[in-house]
């Protein structure tokens, strides 16, 4: 009987490692998607409309902060894959606090550029969408419909990304200051 408990609580740390390392590579992957597709979203996001022979269009180029999000997603979508890579090798050469703590900063630093991101283009395009009287800029989304519901969309899995990355940060922190046995 005390064999058996010796080996359940042998097989814990393992299982736990397991189930953290897995959780890490899930979510990972999901951030490298999210970053992808909200980046697809935001470069293809156009729209061309007519106004009384007046011929108008909307691209996300137009706008400083959508083209911060989009380039800004790139970039985490590249590093991420990077930082899957590093926690595969991190994996097969056995696990360090230090390897934590590196992925920490750099969960970190991801984050922030996409909070970055996420706010800027969630500015802009709150002011699309509802307009300023006070300073007289006016709503675009009921003319560029189309075009907006892309950039919602894309703002929206950018704070997808966020989450996850938010979370890869506290859990790279968490595991960074555990001490190895």
């Amino acid at each position: 009987m005390a064999n058996n408990e010796a080996k359940f609580s042998e097989n814990q740390p393992s299982k736990t490692q397991k189930l953290f390392i897995g959780g890490q590579i899930f979510l990972r992957i999901v951030a490298i998607v999210a970053s992808v597709a909200s980046s697809w979203l935001m470069i293809t996001s156009k729209q061309v409309i007519d106004i009384g022979g007046i011929v108008l269009d909307a691209r996300y180029s137009y706008s400083p902060e959508f083209k911060f999000l989009a380039f800004t997603n790139i970039v985490v979508g590249c590093f991420s894959l990077l930082s899957l890579l590093f926690l595969v090798l991190v994996v097969r050469q056995g696990s360090h606090p230090n390897h934590y703590f590196f992925l920490f900063l750099h969960d970190l630093g991801m984050m922030s550029l996409v909070v970055g991101g996420c706010a800027a283009a969630t500015t802009v395009g709150f002011l699309g969408k509802h307009g300023n009287s006070h300073t007289g800029w006016m709503q675009i989304c009921d003319n560029f419909g189309k075009f907006c519901n892309r950039a919602t969309t894309s703002v929206t899995i950018s704070y997808l990304n966020l989450i996850c990355l938010l979370i890869l940060t506290i859990t790279s922190a968490s595991k960074s200051r555990k001490m190895e046995a």
